[in-house]
């Protein structure tokens, strides 16, 4: 049996969990949010805790039984405490800044890039350079998607470190053409 699986997502007591069938809602201080499972794992609710049961003992079934609790935990987490993502903005002239809800970032192209705020995820800009965004929310996932689709706009490059990158993210540093003498 699924070591992760087995084990009882604990409920706390300013979250709200609502079963139905295959089909979970949470809500709590940071927000709302639904998913539909799989139907070949019983989701069900004991006291404070929710137990995840599956059908059979089938190659996909069993990979789908430690999955389900997993993605149930990061949603009770997530409406619970909600989960952030930093992002350091590196280089001369690069800086971010809000628009609204919107992140507006110089990266050194010869326009600024606008990002959207999608539905759920808030932006905020720290430091003294504004070069800190913090990218906060309830779904793990979706702050996941929208830091990596921020970092994309201007990655890390290897020979001056110039970009956005994730905070305490390692970057390689090639020595360049000067480096061979």
């Amino acid at each position: 049996m699924s070591r992760i699986g087995r084990k009882p997502v604990d409920i706390p007591a300013d979250t709200k969990v609502i079963i139905d069938g295959s089909t979970v809602t949470t809500e709590g201080a940071k927000g709302t949010l639904t998913k539909t499972f799989s139907p070949l794992m019983t989701i069900k609710r004991e006291e404070a805790q929710i137990v995840i049961e599956r059908a059979n003992d089938e190659k996909e079934t069993r990979a789908l039984h430690g999955l389900t609790r997993a993605l149930l935990f990061n949603m009770i987490e997530g409406v619970s405490k909600g989960y952030t993502k930093e992002l350091e903005v590196i280089g001369v002239g690069y800086r971010a800044a809000m628009q609204g809800q919107d992140l507006l970032m110089n990266l050194g192209y010869s326009h600024p890039v606008l990002y959207k705020a999608i539905e759920g995820v808030t932006f905020a800009i720290t430091g003294p350079q504004q070069n800190h965004i913090v990218v906060s929310g309830p779904s793990k996932e979706v702050i996941g998607q929208c830091a990596a689709e921020i970092r994309e706009k201007r990655p890390p490059e290897p020979y001056l470190g110039k970009g956005i990158r994730y905070v305490g993210e390692k970057v390689r540093h090639k020595e360049g053409k000067a480096g061979k003498k």
